[in-house]
């Protein structure tokens, strides 16, 4: 009865998150996060305090 109490939450999840995979347009992580950490790659080029020439 503990192996089903506790693996219910995991099946319910998995199911509903495969539900909304195909029936809905989820956005791609992997391409989200590539354009989150380009755009944060941009800012901090731009806002970096130039180097100390020697």
């Amino acid at each position: 009865m503990g192996l089903i109490t506790s693996s219910f939450p995991f099946i319910v999840g998995t199911v509903c998150g495969i539900y909304i995979a195909q029936n809905y347009d989820v956005p791609k992580i992997k391409k989200v996060f590539n354009d989150a950490f380009s755009k944060a790659k941009h800012v901090e080029e731009k806002y970096r305090k130039p180097k100390r020439g020697d």
